[in-house]
């Protein structure tokens, strides 16, 4: 009929059911939706309760309570400045008696850039939702690491790079830190640069073996690398000599910030 327009799909009427892009940030991606208001949080588990009621108000405290870390809001609660960054996105196809088969793979780190950092996976059918539950179990995930002034080339005395060599691995990647004199910056791959960035740790020199073209081992690696910095157990003459300080320290600047 004469004067009747068919909707299609690049198009519809305000406010009709028409397929929109949304609005996008400068940098080309969603915006995330956080005006969207929450739902109250009830805390489930005994820790969140504790946090909840303001009977534990540090993250350090938490991890050193022994209780196992099951919910993400706890974390949104005690480090509110958290960054998320997603490490990789796979697709993998496969062929069924009911025809083709998509599921992604993602992998997301967190970290409030000052001692704190953790990793994560999901697995399912969408990328968006799976992203979202990578980021929570990265958060689970989340340990406090030890930075400190251990390189022999400096003396600044602050908190900036690693104490002492760290190693992690993964498969067959391997990967070990070493601390760096300040001013370097992270003379490391890619993926081990947003893992020590979201970390905190401002010069590190990194040194791989293995397979490093896999992302997940990588990242992986990097991140028991750091896990190792916790584990170690250091002296307190070690601990003043190197300036070893455990999880937020505030923040370090750089010589070229301080520039």
């Amino acid at each position: 009929m004469a004067g009747v327009r068919r909707g299609g799909s690049g198009g519809s009427t305000p406010g009709g059911p028409g397929r929109g892009r949304g609005k996008r940030t400068a940098g080309g991606r969603p915006r995330r939706d956080s005006n969207i208001p929450k739902a109250e949080w009830i805390p489930k588990t005994r820790l969140g309760k504790l946090v909840k009621d303001g009977k534990m108000t540090s993250m350090s405290e938490v991890l050193a309570s022994g209780h196992p870390l099951r919910e993400p809001e706890i974390v949104d609660i005690l480090l509110p400045d958290l960054a998320d960054e997603v490490i990789d996105v796979n697709m993998v196809q496969r062929m069924t008696d009911s025809g083709r088969r998509v599921r992604f793979s993602i992998t997301a780190a967190v970290g409030n850039k000052d001692g704190f950092v953790g990793l994560g996976q999901a697995k399912g059918k969408e990328v968006g939702p799976m992203i979202r539950k990578a980021i929570d179990n990265a958060k689970l995930n989340i340990i406090e690491i030890k930075r400190g002034c251990g390189s022999w080339e400096c003396g600044c005395g602050t908190a900036h790079t690693l104490p002492f060599e760290v190693i992690g691995k993964s498969a067959s990647t391997v990967v070990s830190f070493r601390p760096a004199p300040r001013g370097i910056g992270l003379a490391v791959g890619k993926v081990a640069k947003q893992i020590l960035t979201l970390a905190g740790v401002k010069d590190a020199w990194g040194f791989t073996r293995g397979q490093t073209r896999t992302t997940v081992n990588y990242a992986t690696a990097a991140y028991e690398a750091l896990r190792k910095t916790s584990e170690t157990r250091v002296l307190p003459a070690q601990r003043q000599k190197l300036s070893i300080a455990s999880g937020a320290v505030g923040g370090i600047k750089t010589d070229k910030e301080v520039q």
